[in-house]
């Protein structure tokens, strides 16, 4: 009985290592599963095949035109502005201009009370007009009758006479209060039969065809100022609409406070749309590159404070280390690192690593600036 049961045990045995044999080697099975190399436990058997070529998209590089800016703030002031103001004291007579009102140089805009200086000057002509004659009398006069001293005498009263004469008549022609330029005036602040004094305010005055917008930028940009570089602004005020002036000159010291330098431009307002006290945002073009290298922001791959782009060459994605520049709307300019023959990865960036075999599914082309 014990010598059945170890038969019995052996027996079993001996088919569990067939049976081991049979299916652990892969003897048998089905060919499908043969294929796919199924090995002990199941598993996938390496076939060391190369992996496919990666699917991406690319874009050429292309040139296009670059302007590097500075971005600032200013305020616009009138090419010319003044206070209008009365030189003299006396009563207002007469008002010759109305409110906002664009006048000539030498326009009359308000006349004083010159009664009185009337008078004065009709009486300094007529003692003009005696000293004149008594010294034509005394010089029609034989030589050596009339003594020497007595024609000086006469001679510097006449001459007296003369510069009182231009005297009152310069503070008559005063009486009368003129635009010293062309221009545009503002709010009145007098009034008929007011009296006013020397300086008491009559109305301002701005000529505000050309007008003036002054800014600071940091020093870094101070070798790259140039007079006539030109400048653009823009205003809330006015929405999207731009306004173009030029750099007219550049303060001679740098604030040593802010670290800035003041420049000065100028802008044509034929239609005075640009008053004076206008906030104005500004951008001062500092250098125009008329064939830089341009490539899309989606073709960047940052690390860091570096950027990288995939170039593709004899069908690989080669990875290189770009210099960029300027952002403009959607684009990016290289300094350094890729050429205008080239075309750099767009899509399928991910799943790239430098030197992998693609397969170029699209060419992305954007027209040229």
């Amino acid at each position: 009985m014990r010598t059945r049961t170890q038969l019995l045990v052996l027996a079993v045995l001996a088919g569990g290592g067939a049976a081991w044999q049979f299916f652990g080697e892969g003897v048998g099975l089905p060919r499908p599963m043969a294929l796919l190399g199924l090995s002990r436990g199941g598993a996938v058997a390496a076939t060391g095949a190369p992996a496919p070529p990666t699917p991406v998209a690319v874009s050429p590089v292309r040139t296009g035109t670059v302007t590097e800016r500075a971005e600032s703030v200013g305020t616009v002031r009138a090419r010319e502005a003044v206070m209008i103001t009365a030189k003299l004291p006396g009563i207002v007579t007469a008002i010759r201009f109305q409110e906002g009102q664009r006048v000539p140089a030498g326009e009359t805009l308000v006349i004083l009370d010159d009664a009185a200086l009337r008078a004065e000057l009709d009486q300094a002509r007529a003692l003009l007009d005696d000293a004149r004659s008594q010294l034509l009398r005394v010089q029609r006069l034989t030589a050596g009758v009339v003594a020497e001293q007595r024609v000086d005498t006469l001679l510097a009263t006449a001459r007296g006479a003369e510069g009182r004469v231009r005297q009152v008549q310069a503070r008559l022609d005063e009486a009368r209060v003129t635009a010293p330029f062309a221009g545009r005036v503002g709010l009145r602040t007098v009034s008929l039969g007011a009296l006013v004094q020397p300086g008491t305010a009559v109305t301002t005055l701005d000529d505000i065809s050309r007008v003036r917008v002054e800014f600071s930028i940091p020093e870094v940009y101070l070798a790259r100022i140039q007079p006539g570089s030109t400048v653009t602004a823009r205003s809330t005020a006015y929405g999207d609409r731009r306004f173009l002036g030029t750099v007219t000159v550049a303060d001679t010291r740098i604030d040593t406070a802010t670290r800035t330098v003041r420049l000065v431009s100028e802008f044509d307002n034929t239609d005075e749309a640009l008053r004076p006290g206008l906030f104005l945002t500004i951008e001062l073009n500092l250098e125009t590159r008329d064939n830089a290298l341009m490539v899309p922001e989606e073709a960047l791959d940052p690390v860091g404070e570096r950027a990288f782009v995939f170039v593709v060459r004899d069908n690989r994605a080669q990875r290189v280390e770009v210099t960029l520049g300027q952002r403009i709307a959607g684009e990016v300019e290289v300094v350094r690192g890729v050429t205008r023959t080239d075309q750099v990865v767009v899509r399928g960036i991910q799943r790239l690593r430098n030197n992998a075999a693609v397969r170029v599914t699209e060419t992305i082309t954007r027209p040229t600036s």
